[in-house]
């Protein structure tokens, strides 16, 4: 019976291949879609699963207010993991990572930049799942100067994964003794480090300073013990340990600083749920965002229905040329649930040839997909264990729900009614078809301004006057390679034609490098006095160079000798302190312990200018004259700036001939800030395309199909005098309608969830009218041009060929 169906099925479906086409072409690219987004919500759901302790590994965060700034961290003070692990049975181990930055590594006379170098205990191995390939992983970080390292730099550097016993030399001096070989860190880790250096070489992981938060630490809870359960244990332990710190350095205990509107609270986030839920200060990698894996997974769903509408639509359009064929078959004594069994057949058959197609359109479009994404995702056997069991399950679902209107539809016609002709049928009464074509474009619609959103806020970030200037700055990285030779390579780079301006510090508006504490307007250190702060260290350059407006005061100078206790306040700073900044002073802490102290002068106040990401209001910010030699900006001029970038790395070689020479441009980091909200926008417009692509497929079928329903009515009025522009707006009428309901119904769903997304910036562009508009006005052409063809050609047909059958 099953092998009669399908044999009908491919004869009936052979027998319309136009109809049959463009429901494969639309169930392929909706099934396509789907899976290329499947791949990549399955990819940024997969972040840390692969760690055996998963369910029980949580990091420690640190929400602070103070000094009229809130800020949510990564980080933890340095002896918390060990009065958790002393203390509190709950716990079984506790591990800190601390990143110091790049160092370079010897190969023969050769000197490599290692960036992705971290500082760990060495419980490393007891929390996470690190395949070990050579070495004890419970003894391989525990003694000073010992490194793990994962396979590939072991074959960097020795040629071979056996390194252990081999020994790194680190910034030219330190020696580190590779103890474990580990395997390369799968992609999908919210951390990912090639070396691992010994936590017991580093003297700031022994200091006792807990109002210091500069180490990322993770628990691994015993199995019975909850997250909710164990979290108020920080507050007992910041009491016993920070407090009598607080009361010693600020005169302040716990409950006066909180009742002063401060806080300093400790919370867990779930190992698994940082790659997609955590945006704080000092994440160790690039994460990803939730939000982002809905508006995907949405648009999929929208995809696949848009698709499946399409199906309904042309089955149930096209009901009158079959209605005849389902009441022969009722008389000859087919059940109805024969017939619903062979329609559903129908649409189990197109559905699993679109899946084919489907399979065929995602693996040649994964490329490109990956490319726009950022990921490296591949249809590999692994997945297709999982795969083809969903697609099967696609297959009977989508063709399920995709024919089940029609199969119910068709099999329920009277055989009488239908053989006397009395069966009406075609566009119009057509309720249900008009309902699917409003719902398609309102999809459409929805989508269409999202896209045009999240393209205008993009835009909106790349032209906004954010306070300096990016354009043509060159930043020369991993300056501390030059040693003493820093300041003579930036004066020898200032005289090089093309090069207008050279500022020597790491601290830039488009930097990770950050260091922030809390000032002081007074030498008691009163909380209420107190400027949570960035605090950056540059030279006399650094202001002229980015092209940052000084408001009131003026520069740094090497001429005043004075600077040195010397500061530049921003606008934010500056209305903080009160009154006229220029006659004030600030006091900053010179140690953790808050024991010494400095006393700094403001000789200036610049404007605002936005030093990090536009999802962020701007902070106090505190500028110190001094020599920091992380990196230099370099100011070029348009013309020749390849010139000129060779010749800067012509003397850097001659200053440094065995360091590498590493630079970047820094509008290039500041687009990188935005990459997801880039790649979004690109494949929002992707998708959207083939959103609207695919309800055009309908609406051309669904036209041509009323083009042939009402030939005999243009026929008639071309007879009476009706010209080809009064037949083409009466067949377009009807769909336009629709769309203008669409358009109706979707605008303000689109209005409030893009108002939503654009609560996630501090700077935003608000929604423009002409987008609505242009969503509007493009929609409306791309209904019209889709039904003009059909339209054109019913109002061109000669009216003899469709009236000599009466």
């Amino acid at each position: 019976m099953l092998f009669n169906y399908l044999k009908i099925a491919f004869r009936s479906l052979k027998k319309r291949k136009g109809f049959t086409a463009i429901n494969i072409i639309g169930l392929a690219l909706g099934l396509a879609t789907c899976m290329l987004i499947v791949y990549y919500v399955a990819d940024e759901l997969s972040y840390d699963q692969y760690h055996i302790k998963a369910d029980r590994i949580f990091r420690i965060n640190n929400d602070i207010k103070f000094g009229g700034n809130e800020k949510s961290y990564t980080t933890s003070p340095a002896p918390l993991a060990g009065v958790l692990m002393q203390n509190y049975p709950q716990v079984e181990t506790v591990v800190r990572f601390r990143e110091k930055g790049a160092f370079n590594v010897r190969k023969g006379a050769q000197d490599i930049q290692e960036h992705r170098v971290v500082f760990v205990d060495s419980t490393l191995f007891s929390v996470f799942t690190l395949g070990m390939i050579e070495g004890d992983a419970g003894r391989a970080l525990v003694e000073p100067r010992t490194v793990v390292i994962n396979e590939t730099t072991a074959k960097k550097y020795f040629d071979d994964v056996h390194a252990v016993g081999k020994t790194l030399l680190l910034d030219d001096s330190i020696p580190y003794k590779v103890t474990g070989v580990i395997h390369d860190m799968p992609v999908q880790s919210h951390f990912n480090f090639d070396l691992f250096l010994s936590m017991a070489s580093l003297e700031e992981g022994r200091e006792e300073a807990w109002l210091s938060n500069n180490f990322v630490t993770y628990v691994l809870l015993k199995p019975d013990v909850k997250k909710a359960a164990f979290e108020p244990v920080f507050a007992q332990i910041m009491r016993k340990y920070a407090g009598p710190q607080l009361q010693s350095l600020m005169h302040l205990d716990i409950d006066a600083f909180e009742r002063s509107g401060n806080y300093y609270r400790m919370n867990l986030t779930p190992v698994k749920e940082i790659h997609l839920h955590s945006n704080r200060v000092g994440e160790m990698g690039r994460n990803g965002n939730m939000q982002y894996v809905y508006i995907f997974s949405v648009i999929a769903a929208f995809i696949l229905l848009i698709a499946c509408v399409n199906f309904m639509n042309l089955s149930t359009a096209r009901s009158a040329n079959r209605a005849r064929e389902v009441g022969v078959r009722k008389v000859l004594g087919s059940p109805r649930k024969q017939l619903i069994a062979q329609f559903l057949s129908e649409s189990i058959l197109i559905t699993f040839v679109a899946a084919i197609l489907a399979v065929l359109v995602a693996a040649l479009l994964m490329p490109l997909f990956n490319h726009v994404s950022g990921k490296n995702i591949s249809i590999s056997v692994q997945s297709l264990k999982w795969l083809v069991p969903a697609l099967l399950l696609t297959v009977i679902v989508v063709g399920c729900v995709a024919g089940s209107y029609p199969a119910f539809f068709l099999s329920g016609f009277q055989p009488v009614e239908v053989l006397k002709g009395k069966l009406s049928a075609g566009f119009k009464g057509g309720r249900l078809r008009s309902l699917l074509v409003v719902f398609q474009f309102a999809i459409s619609v929805f989508l269409i301004i999202g896209t045009l959103v999240i393209y205008n806020q993009i835009a909106y970030i790349r032209n906004k006057d954010l306070g300096y200037n990016r354009e043509q700055m060159l930043v020369v990285h991993h300056l501390g390679d030059l040693g003493n030779n820093a300041e003579v390579f930036k004066q020898e780079v200032k005289k090089i034609q093309g090069v207008s301006g050279a500022t020597m510090t790491g601290f830039l508006p488009t930097s990770s490098y950050r260091n922030s504490t809390v000032l002081f307007r007074s030498a008691a250190l009163e909380h209420d006095k107190a400027i949570s702060s960035q605090v950056w260290v540059v030279d006399e350059s650094y202001v002229p160079t980015l092209g940052i407006q000084l408001k009131a005061g003026r520069n740094f100078s090497q001429e005043m000798g004075m600077d040195s206790l010397a500061i530049i306040v921003n606008e934010t700073a500056a209305r903080m302190m009160g009154g006229n900044a220029l006659q004030q002073e600030l006091i900053m802490p010179q140690d953790n312990m808050l024991k010494t102290t400095k006393t700094y002068h403001v000789i200036g106040v610049i404007k605002d200018f936005n030093f990090s990401s536009l999802r962020d209001n701007i902070t106090p910010l505190t500028l110190f004259y001094g020599r920091e030699n992380t990196s230099l900006t370099v100011k070029v001029s348009g013309m020749g700036a390849a010139g000129t970038i060779d010749r800067i790395k012509a003397q850097w070689s001659s200053l440094a001939p065995h360091r590498q020479f590493d630079y970047t441009f820094m509008d290039e980091d500041f687009d990188a800030d935005y990459r997801a909200e880039q790649r979004v926008s690109t494949i929002s417009v992707a998708f959207t395309t083939l959103a609207i692509v695919i309800a055009c497929l309908g609406l051309f079928g669904l036209a041509a199909y009323a083009a042939e329903q009402r030939t005999k009515e243009i026929g008639i009025r071309k007879v009476l005098g009706a010209n080809v522009r009064t037949i083409v707006t009466l067949l377009s009428a009807d769909f336009i309608k629709l769309v203008v309901i669409a358009i109706l119904v979707a605008t303000p769903l689109a209005w409030l969830a893009m108002h939503e997304w654009l609560q996630g910036f501090a700077y935003r562009q608000n929604i423009q009218w002409w987008i609505v508009g242009l969503a509007a006005v493009a929609s409306v052409g791309i209904a019209l041009v889709t039904i003009s063809f059909q339209s054109i050609k019913a109002a061109l047909t000669n009216p003899v060929k469709s009236l000599k059958s009466e």
